[in-house]
Order: C-alpha cells, then structure tokens, then sequence
C-alpha cells in the first residue's frame, strides 16, 4: 500500500527559476541602489565612493552575479528547511517511533496506524505504507513467513526511496554554490587585480582612480566569493545532517517492523 500523504515537500521550487529571479534582483539592487550617483564624489560613478554601497559598486559586474547565487543559497536554505520541518512531521520522532514499537508490541496495528495519521511526515508516510503490508501480510496464507518478511522489508524500501528525493531535492545546487561562488569570486579577484596592475603600469603617475578600483573589484570579490562558499557549505552540511537523522530514524522504526512481525507470528 503507498500511501497519499506524500510530504516530499516544502515550497516545491525550481532551482533554476529561483537562480534567474534572484540574478534579476541582484543586478537591478547593484545598479540602482549600489550604482546610485549619490554614493560617490560629486555624484558621479567614475569617482571614488562616499560610502560602503559605493565601494560594492567599484567591484565590477562580477559582484552581481555572486550575490545572486549568495541570495539562492539563502532562498533553497530557507526552503529546504520548511521542507525537512514538515518532513519531520507535527511530533518528537523519537517518541513516534516508541509508540510505534510499544502498539506493535501490543498487536495494535490499527493504533500504530492511527499514530501515522496523527505525526504526519516522511516517517509517518513509511511507517503507515509498511503497516499496510504488515496488515496484508497477515491475511495471507500463502506465502511463507520468510516471504512475508521479505515483502515487509521491500515495501519499507520502496516508501523510503518515494520519499527521498523530496529530502534531497535542491541540495544539489547548494552543493554546486559552494565551488562556483569561491571560484566566480576568485575570477574577480584575478580580473580586479589586472587593472590595479595595469592601472600601475602607466606611463608617469599611476592613475588613482583607476587603481583603486581595481583594488576594490579585487577585494570585493573576494569577500563576496568567500561568503557565498561558506554560507553553502554551512547549509548543505546542515540540510544533510537532518536528512540523515530522517533516514537513520526510518531504518530504526523499519528493522522494528519487521522484527515485530518476526516475533509475533509464525
């Protein structure tokens, strides 16, 4: 029995439009808020900046783009975490899986039921479907006992792949943010420090203006790059850890199924 309740979750978004809609934010914030006359010498973008706004203009066209991907990280971290909230369902897991274990003890396969309905969730979801073919199982007369365990233990598999893909979704692209946003913040640095460097390369005195806007577009994307790695990071390690928990607490409440079953029947 696979049952309806599917949490696989969250906002359901799509990686790829989040990234377009954040890269459009991102740019329109870098022109007309960065970019803004009024953070620079006499109102003019070719000057030296007035302020911090001015100083993240200076760092080239490369700093949108950066923060773009830094604003997706933020946006799949946040969806994924109502996902894996709601995947966890309404109760302490914990707990769930102890009731789950004592009705089983019991014989109260409609209880432990009834206990699914109640947590919600990825768990709930597997418990309730290996339920269903535990109730099943014990109408059938056919198979063998070890067959029936078999059955038992295939249909926990089987809900359990159901469910991951919804546990995993997006955290493949946080994964890619963490390489990409270093490596886009090291091509600014590299590009930024060119036009120091040709800036500095000038016949007589070095163009000032010139120089320190390579500096900044350097050291801009720099700090840019850096953060959006490790904001990744720090997510996907975090996103993961939970679904790990997830996981090991489905294989913990599957092998008590099956041992249940095991125990109790003949």
């Amino acid at each position: 029995m696979k049952t309806e309740n599917s949490s696989k979750g969250g906002i359901q978004v799509s990686a790829f439009l989040v990234i377009l809609c954040c890269l459009a934010v991102t740019f329109t914030i870098f022109f007309f808020v960065f970019g803004s006359a009024h953070n620079f010498e006499k109102n003019d973008t070719a000057n030296h900046p007035l302020n911090i706004m001015g100083t993240i203009y200076k760092g080239g066209i490369i700093v949108p783009i950066i923060q773009g991907l830094l604003l997706t990280v933020v946006v799949l971290s946040v969806e994924r975490f109502f996902a894996l909230t709601r995947a966890n369902g309404k109760g302490n897991l914990t707990k769930f899986v102890q009731n789950i274990r004592l009705n089983l003890q019991e014989g109260n396969v409609e209880r432990a039921k009834e206990l699914c309905h109640e947590q919600k969730g990825s768990v709930a979801n597997v418990v309730e479907s290996a339920l269903g073919k535990y109730k099943e199982m014990e109408a059938n007369s056919e198979l063998s006992k070890e067959q029936k365990l078999l059955t038992i233990q295939k249909e926990i598999e089987e809900a359990t792949a159901l469910e991951m893909p919804g546990l995993e979704q997006n955290l493949a692209v946080v994964a890619t943010m963490t390489t990409l946003g270093t490596l886009l913040g090291l091509l600014g640095t590299v590009v930024g420090m060119i036009r120091a460097f040709a800036a500095m390369a000038t016949a007589g005195a070095p163009d000032s203006i010139a120089l320190s806007t390579g500096i900044s577009e350097a050291l801009i994307n720099t700090a840019f790059g850096i953060g959006t790695g490790a904001l990744a990071v720090i997510s996907y390690n975090y996103f993961t850890s939970k679904i790990d928990r997830i996981t090991y607490v489905i294989d913990e409440v599957g092998f008590t199924i099956v041992q249940s079953y095991s125990t109790s029947h003949k």
